[in-house]
């Protein structure tokens, strides 16, 4: 009886001892990987006029400031900045496309935007739906190829359409144009 009572205390002074050790060598962990996250930290502040870019998580399945899918860009911009919101946030400049977003974002969800004389900012109008999606029109045929499957040819026609890039131009089926588009044909 009286061998268990003495191996009961000492059993707990090694434990708390360990854990003491073990809570030691975790401070020094972690404080050794702070230090190298320091380093690369650096505060982000930007004054009223900036033009910054605005960080987008696209999700899979979820739909955010009107971008979807994993091939989204992962920054939209720029944007202006209006205004300052405590010291972390920043009340941005949006277009009316994004009409229905709060534009008061965390300093986080921002990057700085260095100007490029090549890149020019154009905001023009596009007609869109009320589901932020636009129609393409075709306006010509540019080639004509034939793809050969294991058993089957298809006639492929490539159309340049309507877009607000120069090069605007994609590979459709044949068939399908000369439902949808048949002045395209003639």
């Amino acid at each position: 009886m009286d061998d268990r009572m003495l191996l009961g205390p000492d059993v707990i002074k090694q434990t708390t001892r360990k854990i003491q050790i073990i809570r030691a060598r975790m401070k020094i962990a972690q404080d050794r990987q702070k230090s190298y996250a320091d380093k690369r930290r650096h505060d982000l502040e930007f004054t009223v006029g900036d033009h910054v870019l605005l960080r987008v998580m696209p999700i899979k399945g979820v739909r955010r400031f009107r971008i979807f899918g994993k091939l989204s860009p992962r920054y939209i911009g720029p944007f202006e900045i209006l205004e300052q919101v405590g010291s972390l946030a920043y009340c941005l400049a949006l277009p009316p496309q994004l009409s229905g977003v709060y534009g008061v974002f965390h300093v986080s969800m921002l990057s700085k935007y260095v100007p490029d004389p090549q890149h020019i900012i154009d905001y023009h109008m596009i007609e869109m739906g009320e589901d932020v999606s636009y129609e393409e029109v075709p306006v010509g045929i540019v080639e004509i190829k034939e793809k050969t499957l294991t058993n089957r040819a298809i006639l492929l026609v490539k159309v340049r359409l309507q877009r607000y890039l120069p090069d605007g131009a994609t590979w459709e089926r044949e068939e399908v144009m000369r439902c949808l588009n048949p002045q395209l044909f003639n």
